[in-house]
């Protein structure tokens, strides 16, 4: 699947197409709603299937000095989107230039000049354009009189309740890695490049591979039965550490998977980590000894965790 920017005209194979436009972070089942949506009526009229979305997220923008919040990485909505059976994304730059355009200025500049739409497809809670000033229907009434088709999609309920990347960030926070999957359609995943730390887990017979949080929201803190993917396709299971590691000094905030049976060197290498179910909140031991016995419990339990997930 193609990457395109959205600031400027895409090619004219994708022009004239079905758009589903939204932010998409988690792309969870909400989102896959709206996405699926556009990728079915592209089909049945045989236009191209397109994604926009926008990076950084508004929020962001808005508020630079907000917690992590992130559900997903630019790449891995990329991945999602091409599995869901899109065409190309379209990355709309979230800058004071797009932040200022009206909510007409949008539609006329980046949907119709630069993508050239047919179609759009959004949630029912979707606003754009300075200061929220266009809605669904508003972009409904400018499809009217600009020739293009708008169709909103309802919210998406499990269980009762609304799926929602804000009900999926109180999950992570809370550590229910499965509750949070089930609304994702899949375990939240970190992805990074694998960083030297300071070795100690290798020298007890429990080498990681540390990852930098990075945008990324942060879970509750503690350890985890994990899955990881490395570059080569193979998938490992293990245990790890998220947190801060409050037995060594100084703290430093990081993902450690220990891959079990597994001895290869992953430095610089980008992997990705699913957090399967959460264990126990981070704790401080009195020595290596303690930690490492603990280790051991908290391996067999994750090994057994993972048998059936």
């Amino acid at each position: 699947m193609e990457r395109l920017d959205g600031g400027a005209a895409i090619p004219a194979r994708y022009r004239d197409g079905i758009v589903a436009l939204g932010n998409f972070d988690g792309f969870h089942f909400g989102h896959q709603a709206v996405v699926g949506r556009a990728v079915a009526r592209a089909r049945a009229e045989g236009r191209p299937a397109l994604v926009a979305t926008f990076d950084p997220h508004p929020v962001r923008f808005f508020r630079p000095d907000a917690p992590p919040f992130c559900l997903t990485t630019l790449d891995q909505r990329e991945r999602l989107f091409a599995s869901a059976g899109v065409d190309a994304m379209v990355v709309f730059r979230f800058d004071a230039g797009l932040a200022a355009l009206s909510a007409e200025a949008f539609v006329r500049q980046r949907l119709i000049a630069n993508l050239g739409i047919a179609g759009v497809v959004t949630g029912e809670d979707f606003t754009f354009g300075r200061a929220k000033g266009g809605d669904v229907t508003t972009l409904a009434a400018f499809g009217t009189r600009l020739g293009f088709s708008a169709e909103a999609v309802g919210a998406v309920t499990l269980d009762g309740e609304v799926v929602s990347s804000t009900r999926i960030r109180d999950l992570l926070r809370a550590g229910d890695m499965r509750g949070a999957a089930r609304l994702l359609t899949r375990p939240f995943a970190i992805r990074g490049v694998v960083q030297h730390g300071d070795k100690v887990g290798r020298t007890i017979g429990y080498p990681t591979a540390n990852l930098d949080m990075g945008r990324y929201l942060r879970p509750a803190y503690g350890i985890y039965a994990v899955r990881g993917r490395l570059p080569d396709g193979r998938v490992l299971d293990g245990a790890a550490n998220l947190g801060i590691r409050p037995t060594f000094d100084p703290p430093k905030e990081l993902l450690e998977p220990y891959f079990f049976d597994f001895s290869g060197d992953l430095y610089g290498q980008e992997i990705e980590v699913d957090l399967i179910d959460y264990l126990r909140p981070e704790a401080k031991f009195d020595g290596l000894d303690a930690l490492m016995i603990q280790m051991a419990a908290d391996c067999a339990r994750a090994r057994a965790i993972l048998r059936t997930a």
